[in-house]
């Protein structure tokens, strides 16, 4: 592995590491009982959740990657040229593999709550690390990630390289306003990295008193960004 796929590899795997450490850690605080943060709003968690993207793609530029923190970032960026299909390999892994960690750290941090938490009703579910549909229509889940990824992406791709001085701050800012305009649907997932990472940790780390982790939804927050992200990329190139 080439000295730049490493540090891309890097880059990926710690900026989405902190990702989840922060934004699922957010959906534990609001979710779990005895927390100072239970039953907080959904602009808390807009906000919270922008905020992570930050502060991850800071860390991810630090690092050396292009902080896409995304799989549908990567996929949609490399199809049409404005990413190299040689990196996309290091890239996905590091997200995956970042996502699974950072929930794990949540896990960790949370453990007691989680113990303190008997049962769904009392906030302890996969919806913690994982996204579900406020109303379950597959097929209108798949729209909603769809269109949401598209927006994202379609407007990331407007901002340049986005890991340097403020424009990781203007990432945020966007994830927050997806998040309140169209993120109230299906719980913006915009990201198969976010998604599937965190429930694979939610399935099978020894989480206290943990819920089902719905895997028969989760092919929506897998195929919907990554659509998304196609749409998006291939509109800026036709438009270019």
């Amino acid at each position: 592995m080439g000295v730049r796929v490493m540090s891309g590899f890097m880059g990926e795997f710690l900026g989405t590491m902190i990702l989840i450490v922060l934004g699922a850690g957010t959906g534990a605080s609001i979710n779990l009982n005895k927390t100072y943060a239970k039953g907080s709003n959904w602009t808390y968690v807009s906000l919270a959740w922008g905020m992570a993207v930050t502060m991850g793609v800071y860390v991810a530029g630090m690092f050396g990657s292009d902080g896409h923190l995304n799989p549908a970032v990567t996929i949609g960026f490399a199809l049409f040229g404005y990413f190299p299909w040689a990196h996309v390999g290091a890239y996905l892994l590091g997200q995956f593999l970042g996502a699974f960690v950072g929930a794990a750290i949540v896990i960790l941090q949370f453990y007691p709550h989680f113990k303190a938490s008997p049962d769904e009703a009392s906030g302890n579910s996969v919806g913690i690390f994982a996204t579900r549909p406020a109303i379950k229509n597959p097929a209108f889940n798949f729209i909603s990630e769809v269109v949401a990824t598209w927006a994202f992406i379609f407007i990331l791709l407007n901002l340049g390289d986005f890991t340097t001085g403020l424009k990781p701050f203007m990432v945020g800012l966007l994830i927050m306003t997806i998040g309140m305009a169209l993120g109230t649907t299906t719980g913006f997932a915009l990201n198969p990295a976010r998604d599937w990472g965190p429930r694979l940790a939610y399935t099978i780390l020894p989480v206290p008193n943990k819920g089902a982790a719905e895997w028969n939804y989760a092919w929506v927050p897998m195929c919907g960004p990554i659509v998304g992200g196609i749409l998006a990329a291939g509109m800026k190139y036709l438009l270019n």
